[in-house]
């Protein structure tokens, strides 16, 4: 009941923030459109923006803006008389952590299902796998909420901006392989791509909307060991500067 409860006020904390959602939302559709533009001018179908490709890297990428909403909301309680007041109740560990990534979940989902709705419009298949690749993001949809609280727990309100907001977002982006194939630019850039979960987060969604779903486990490892590492960290940073 204290989870939810702290959940709830977090929900209400967020849904303030009504540029920063527009935000969030908006641009990632924005670039989809974009793209898609672009790619209906190139002949033939096997574009770099086709979008089957598309789609999947776009819904992940758009997921790097709940990094921030998570960031943000935890820096704003630590620098503010409310989080003092939070030491003092009975609240235990796991209430601090669940209320804030039990709010951003369903956010999460509602990015990456708008990205393929609109993928709907404009030309991607309906079928059952658009729905498997919305379930197999929330892994990464976690990785990425691990990474804004980590950022929340180490930066003030402005640093976490420019740590989720800008930097975040930009190696999301180019280390994804959404806008070109990594392989294409090789050595020491693919190495760091693949070593990376930006990148076998959008290949999941790729080879399911692919129905090659014996490519989706390996792929899927990749963000589950990630996303099980960054969490177990910014849990116990954020606790460690709780308890401060």
């Amino acid at each position: 009941m204290k989870t939810l409860i702290f959940a709830k006020r977090n929900m209400k904390e967020i849904s303030r923030d009504l540029l920063s959602l527009f935000f969030g939302v908006a641009f990632p559709i924005l670039l989809l459109l974009l793209l898609t533009l672009i790619q209906s001018n190139i002949p033939g179908d096997a574009g770099p923006f086709a979008i089957e490709k598309l789609a999947p890297g776009i819904a992940i990428f758009s997921l790097s803006f709940v990094s921030l909403f998570s960031g943000l909301l935890i820096s704003k309680d630590r620098y503010s008389s409310f989080m003092l007041r939070l030491k003092s109740s009975p609240m235990k560990a796991s209430d601090f952590i669940f209320g804030y990534i039990l709010p951003l979940i369903p956010m999460a989902i509602i990015q990456t299902t708008v990205c393929f709705l609109c993928a709907l419009c404009l030309g991607l298949k309906a079928d059952i796998s658009i729905i498997y690749a919305i379930l197999a993001s929330l892994p990464a949809a976690l990785l990425f909420i691990g990474m804004g609280i980590l950022c929340g727990s180490l930066f003030n309100e402005k640093q976490v901006g420019g740590a989720c907001g800008a930097l975040l977002t930009n190696i999301s982006a180019w280390l994804s392989g959404i806008w070109f194939d990594v392989a294409l630019v090789g050595g020491w850039f693919e190495t760091i791509a693949n070593a990376l979960p930006f990148v076998h987060a959008v290949n999941v969604g790729r080879f399911i909307i692919a129905h090659d779903y014996t490519q989706v486990f390996p792929e899927l490892l990749w963000v589950i060991g990630y996303t099980i590492v960054i969490i177990g960290v910014s849990i116990y940073i954020f606790m460690k500067k709780v308890n401060h």
